[in-house]
């Protein structure tokens, strides 16, 4: 018996395949199936072409029936910027901790990073979309950021837009200290808190002037 069968190892003769080139084998096998599974996971998560576990479901949204394609694992944030072009609605952390995400349903404000699109099935979606009316007329939130310059970069402005919207459909008449508890769940990256309070005061003083909100 030759040095290398005393040692265990295969000849690689036609027809026999040495241990190393078996291993490298399931190897390369072993990342080709990871990385098709990885490949797979981003096309359903990321929008991509792949439709697996899909279904045709509609929504009420601002006002009107919307149809989309939605996976069960689906956010209302997603669909609601990717499915249907209303792109008002920011992601931010997307994990319900900044507020961008927020729209109303059936009024009540909800971070809709954090909401499965399906469970809102039968249920009323506001987005900023739907604020201004169809001749272009600001709702007295819009107008009041408007009037107090209330935001800088403004990418946290739907969110709490939002936000007051909800609160000050039952408290037209709040104090600075209730509306600021009202927007804590709304965070501004540029900290300009201070302009935001004085905006959505504003707001409310405009909503008691008589413009429904």
């Amino acid at each position: 018996m030759d040095e290398e069968n005393r040692r265990g190892k295969i000849s690689d003769t036609p027809g026999s395949t040495s241990r190393r080139t078996f291993i490298k084998g399931v190897i390369t096998s072993g990342t080709a199936v990871y990385s098709a599974g990885y490949l797979f996971r981003s096309s359903s998560v990321f929008g991509g072409s792949t439709r697996v576990g899909e279904r045709l479901i509609t929504l009420n949204v601002n006002g009107q029936q919307r149809r989309a394609d939605v996976n069960r694992q689906e956010t209302l944030a997603w669909t609601l910027r990717y499915k249907l072009g209303l792109t008002g609605t920011k992601l931010g952390c997307d994990r319900a901790e900044c507020g961008a995400c927020t729209v109303l349903i059936d009024d009540v404000p909800h971070y809709s990073c954090s909401v499965l699109t399906h469970t809102v099935r039968g249920r009323k979606v506001l987005t900023i979309e739907s604020l201004a009316t169809a001749d272009g007329k600001l709702h007295p939130v819009q107008q009041a950021v408007v009037d107090e310059q209330g935001f800088q970069c403004a990418f946290c402005m739907s969110g709490f837009m939002m936000s007051a919207v909800g609160f000050l459909k039952d408290n037209q008449n709040p104090t600075r200290e209730q509306l600021a508890h009202a927007l804590s769940g709304n965070l501004c990256r540029c900290c300009d808190y201070n302009k935001i309070l004085n905006s959505m005061m504003r707001a409310a003083e405009y909503t008691r002037n008589g413009t429904h909100v």
